[in-house]
């Protein structure tokens, strides 16, 4: 039996990509904010509806250069329902995470606890737009105003997404978007910052360059992370495709919905109010069910379909942080975490590998009647 893996990377014709890179033949401007880097970025800004943007080589290097240039200090607030990356940032640039609980209906960041967490050592807040789903912007904003706290949202999830007909990219004061070959759009590898102060971006394009500010003057300790042309010309072609993209999504999405909204034991993510959504994963949480999220994730993968435990395991209990962090501070986003399994979705999924996938599910749930 054909394999069904969790993602496809989005891709556009052989033909179209290798048009869009063969001027590269004769710049050999492969690098260092190339003409393709540039066309990107304005697109970006047209298509993210976001007045300053920067590209990176990838998401998480976005997220450490921002933490960097908002030179934040002390503590900084955030979810360990995420990704490493998140936490990592955090961690490397020599702040400590302070973690926050998830709300157990769309699995971000709870805000009733957040003025709790605040210390007079809190510099910032981090959320995370979770599987398309996105935070409680406005009591976000509120919050951080009051307390004269930066806000930068982890969205790497979030690409397209809109709230209230306003584009996810100009909540906060930046927001960090992942360009990976896993996501909704991709450059291969890749990533960007959009932010809201203007000066913001000499900075952050210093950093990205080794903290280089002219031909003889290096202004910043800066590293390495600029995104290639070749990325940037990937960028440019998916671009284009991505709402197509987006509405295949959608139709795998719905097609989830309908064979598995009925079933005992079985919880599914709700759409958010207002939210115009990009359909990036499809989450669901096992709980009384007939088998347990790790026996539903055997039985899969012994059929050859491959889905994910995501996000396992939490950020605060990664062996890294060890007797650093406890899991038990959290206990919804723990909660959640040894439950959720997040199913195959990508724009080619067919109609009838849809099936066959929710088919082995709901005969798990008949078995033992």
């Amino acid at each position: 039996m054909k394999p069904i893996h969790v993602t496809q990377t989005s891709m556009p014709s052989f033909e179209e990509y290798t048009e869009m890179i063969r001027e590269l033949w004769d710049s050999h401007w492969l690098t260092n904010m190339g003409v393709k880097h540039q066309q990107l970025e304005f697109e970006l800004k047209r298509y993210l509806q976001t007045p300053n943007i920067t590209l990176f080589t990838n998401g998480h290097l976005a997220l450490e250069n921002a933490i960097k240039a908002f030179q934040l200090t002390g503590e900084v607030i955030t979810t360990p329902f995420t990704f490493a990356s998140t936490t990592h940032a955090i961690v490397r640039n020599g702040l400590k995470p302070i973690f926050c609980d998830i709300n157990p209906y769309d699995y971000t960041i709870q805000t009733d606890m957040l003025e709790s967490l605040i210390t007079d050592k809190t510099s910032a807040i981090i959320p995370v737009h979770v599987y398309g789903n996105i935070c409680n912007v406005h009591e976000i904003d509120r919050i951080a105003k009051k307390y004269n706290l930066k806000v930068i949202y982890d969205a790497a999830h979030a690409f397209g997404v809109s709230f209230d007909g306003e584009g996810v990219a100009n909540f906060g004061d930046a927001s960090m978007f992942s360009f990976h070959a896993t996501k909704v759009f991709n450059t291969i590898e890749g990533g960007a910052l959009t932010f809201k102060d203007s000066s913001l971006e000499n900075v952050l394009n210093a950093y990205k360059n080794f903290g280089i500010t002219g031909q003889e003057t290096v202004d910043y300790v800066g590293g390495n992370a600029k995104m290639n042309e070749f990325q940037a010309a990937m960028g440019l072609c998916n671009l284009r495709n991505v709402d197509q993209e987006i509405a295949k999504r959608k139709a795998v999405f719905e097609r989830y919905l309908e064979n598995l909204r009925d079933i005992k034991g079985i919880k599914l993510s709700q759409a958010q109010i207002g939210v115009k959504s990009n359909y990036a994963y499809f989450p669901v949480v096992f709980d009384g069910f007939q088998l347990t999220r790790d026996e539903v994730h055997a039985a899969l993968k012994n059929e050859n379909i491959f889905s994910r435990k995501y996000f396992y395991p939490l950020t605060n209990s990664l062996e890294c942080y060890q007797e650093r962090f406890s899991p038990e501070e959290t206990p919804v986003a723990k909660y959640i975490a040894e439950r959720v399994l997040t199913l195959p979705l990508y724009a080619d999924l067919k109609l009838e590998e849809i099936d066959r996938v929710c088919g082995i599910i709901k005969a798990k749930a008949t078995s033992f009647h």
